[in-house]
């Protein structure tokens, strides 16, 4: 196997095997990451001496093409090639001869993968928050659309209070507008470049790491070399917990649509694309897609603690280790935008049963209302209690002819307008157009 840090003895294949583990595959995920990060060293290389100008263009041209290759899925990790920095290197080493040897002048895989992960992990959050937008959007349109429509509030999944759907879907669109904070939480944490830490222990070249941080539109950086290790791990949890609290929200979401298309509850409906048949029942429709989502949720939200458990008890510096936490962490992403993306299509898709108030079977959600209208006519609220509740127990209950909710976020003032100020304000602080910006120009110059 080929390996950047092959020596005279050869490592057992077994062994080789083993702790190569998944690499290859999954560094697919980092390739465009890592060139981006090769072409901001070897830019920094230059500017102190260890590259001329010759060597860093012609450099810079192959890195370039090897980029397009890698963001149009043509990348390959040869077979033989340990990971994603040896198959970069082998390449450039392969078609410039020496010069491309150069290329690894003051780095460590350590840092290089470091910044590969946060590389990538700042540019998958981007696109976690760009669908949670879109997300967000459908809700409160269907919010207001379906402001007017009462169905019945569950506690203890018993009908309890009148809700409306305008009331389901601004809460859902109230819950994205929360994930954003611990999604730019990570963003900032990630957001932060390890380049020029090494092994964790930085180097004897005199790097200007604040170069490489500005080239790759980071924010700032990770200044002391060894806390740049320990990142590794601790970033990921917290990136981790991020991509849980959204699909908390998924997964609550896709529940309370697997009982309201049940036919006991019959709140919603689908079209039948949607559905999914059995191959026993002919009158079967199932929400498969809401159940694998939940299903699908509930890994992305055991994240935070699959890689706690597996970073526990480590102490600083890098160990293999690490390694694995890629397994985890690198689809996550996916699995988390497939299923915003899914919701989408499934709630811009919904039909809602719009006279569902008027089921004898629910009447009741109405005896809060019932006891409320007796407190403002100045009858003490407990005796209120006491007397609608006789009402039911002798069945002389009579359900009120409006529903007066009027404080805000309630059902007569979802407060739209001003989830909607919360959720644009939280967007704003990400400023996505800081690293964009840089990274179209290192691509370009």
């Amino acid at each position: 196997m080929a390996t950047l840090w092959a020596k005279d003895t050869l490592t057992s294949k077994k062994i080789e095997h083993f702790t190569t583990g998944k690499d290859r595959e999954l560094d697919l995920y980092l390739a465009p990451f890592d060139i981006l990060g090769s072409m901001a060293h070897i830019t920094m290389l230059e500017t102190i001496n260890l590259l001329s100008k010759e060597e860093l263009q012609i450099l810079k041209n192959e890195l370039i093409a090897l980029y397009l290759d890698a963001k149009n899925g043509k990348f390959v990790i040869e077979k033989g090639v340990e990971d994603v920095h040896s198959q970069v290197e082998f390449l450039l080493t392969k078609k410039l001869g020496d010069v491309g040897k150069k290329i690894h002048s003051g780095r460590s895989r350590n840092d290089q993968v470091l910044v590969d992960l946060k590389l990538f992990m700042r540019d998958k959050l981007e696109q976690v928050v760009n669908q949670t937008q879109l997300l967000f959007d459908l809700l409160q349109q269907k919010s207001e659309e379906y402001k007017d429509v009462i169905f019945p509030g569950y506690t203890h999944y018993q009908v309890a209070m009148p809700s409306s759907f305008g009331l389901w879907f601004g809460a859902y669109s109230e819950s994205l507008a929360d994930d954003l904070n611990p999604l730019l939480a990570a963003y900032k944490v990630v957001n932060k470049n390890p380049l020029g830490s090494a092994a964790g222990y930085g180097s004897s070249f005199p790097l200007n790491r604040t170069l490489t941080t500005q080239l790759l539109g980071f924010e700032t950086l990770n200044y002391n070399v060894v806390y740049a290790q320990m990142t590794r791990g601790k970033a990921d949890i917290i990136v981790a917990q991020a991509l849980s609290s959204v699909a908390y929200t998924l997964n609550k979401l896709a529940s309370d649509a697997v009982h309201y298309v049940c036919q006991n509850f019959d709140f919603i409906s689908f079209p039948e694309e949607l559905m999914e048949g059995s191959s026993i029942m002919p009158h079967k429709k199932n929400p498969d897609v809401f159940e694998l989502i939940r299903a699908k949720t509930n890994k992305i939200k055991a994240l935070p603690n699959d890689i706690s458990l597996l970073t526990t008890n480590m102490p600083s510096g890098y160990h293999r280790d690490l390694q694995l936490v890629k397994e985890y962490i690198l689809p996550a992403f996916d699995e988390l935008i497939m299923c915003m993306d899914l919701t989408i299509e499934m709630l811009s898709k919904v039909s809602i049963k719009k006279d569902i108030a008027k089921d004898e079977k629910y009447k009741f959600m109405f005896s809060v209302e019932r006891v409320n209208e007796l407190v403002l006519q100045g009858v003490a609220f407990r005796d209120a209690y006491k007397i609608i509740g006789k009402e039911i127990a002798e069945n002389n209950f009579k359900i009120p002819d409006t529903v007066l909710h009027t404080h805000e976020g309630s059902i007569g003032n979802l407060c739209t307008n001003e989830i909607k100020a919360l959720f644009y304000d939280g967007i704003k602080a990400f400023n996505f157009n800081k690293k964009n910006i840089a990274i179209e120009k290192l691509i370009g110059s």
